[in-house]
């Protein structure tokens, strides 16, 4: 069984482990139809629309 041979500090274990927490953008475009930045693949909250189709009937 594999054991470690020597204690690990706490800086380097912080260090190796901060790698995973960074933040990423979410894939964002903007809207066709009103130039609103939308998640990739949802329906605009603002026009309601997807894929150039009515989803959601929103009122201007």
């Amino acid at each position: 069984m594999a054991v470690p041979k020597k204690k690990v500090s706490k800086a380097r274990r912080d260090k190796r482990r901060s790698n995973n927490s960074k933040l990423d953008m979410p894939g964002m475009v903007k809207c066709p139809k009103c130039g609103e930045y939308v998640l990739a693949h949802h329906v605009c909250k603002a026009c309601g629309y997807y894929d150039g189709e009515e989803i959601v009937k929103k009122e201007a």
